[in-house]
């Protein structure tokens, strides 16, 4: 059995290398699993190279934080036309990663009374809007998207500054891209790290891996 790690691409070679460090982090968990990395947009090796490359049962595990067009349509696209016929693909891996997103919060400067805001990719995909707005809940905390939705990071934070608040932006980001670097910029007091290899990504991981692999014994 083989588990490739889905994630979307960056041009910033930071973010290749925390889907590295991830990668080897599983694979060190996992003992002998084989473990492969491929990425549905961007970056090579895409999906379908990687899946169609491979013998034996796959667990295909996307990395994203909510389940948009590129876990839905995309990743599923990419495996059809690998040729492959005995892949399972699992849920997404954010549900998981509060806690490490209040570490990395934490870890900016974060206080007690400070308002929040969620920083997101965002996505045409209602879907997956309301997988964020249910993370922001959970948080406490107000939503706002780099791309694609609204309202964007710097709308939300410039409406919570206007009320006298200070402000800090959590990154449900999985690692450093173009997306990241946007969020220095919206006015607020801190801005957390994207979550980037921590311990909670590599249990999220493991934690699909084993529900796939109860999935292929019952089926």
């Amino acid at each position: 059995m083989t588990v490739v790690l889905v994630a979307h691409g960056t041009r910033d070679p930071r973010g290749a290398v925390v889907v590295e460090e991830v990668a080897a982090l599983v694979r060190a968990r996992l003992g002998g699993v084989r473990v492969e990395v491929a990425y549905a947009d961007v970056r090579q090796p895409d999906v379908t190279s990687v899946v169609g490359g491979l013998d034996g049962p796959v667990v295909v595990v996307p990395a994203f934080l909510a389940a948009g067009y590129h876990v839905r349509v995309d990743v599923p696209q990419q495996i059809a036309a690998s040729g492959h016929g005995d892949v399972v693909v699992t849920e997404p891996i954010g549900s998981a990663l509060l806690p490490a997103v209040r570490e990395r919060l934490r870890e900016a400067g974060w206080r007690p009374g400070d308002a929040v805001v969620l920083a997101a990719a965002g996505s045409s995909d209602p879907r997956a809007l309301a997988d964020v707005a249910g993370v922001a809940g959970v948080l406490g905390a107000e939503v706002g998207y780099v791309a694609t939705a609204s309202p964007t990071v710097a709308e939300a934070v410039a409406a919570l500054k206007a009320r006298g608040r200070r402000v800090a932006v959590a990154s449900w980001l999985l690692a450093p891209g173009l997306f990241h670097q946007r969020l220095a910029d919206v006015g607020a007091d801190v801005v957390a790290e994207p979550i980037g290899a921590h311990v909670r990504v590599v249990d999220a991981v493991l934690l699909r891996y084993y529900e796939a692999r109860c999935f292929l014994q019952v089926a």
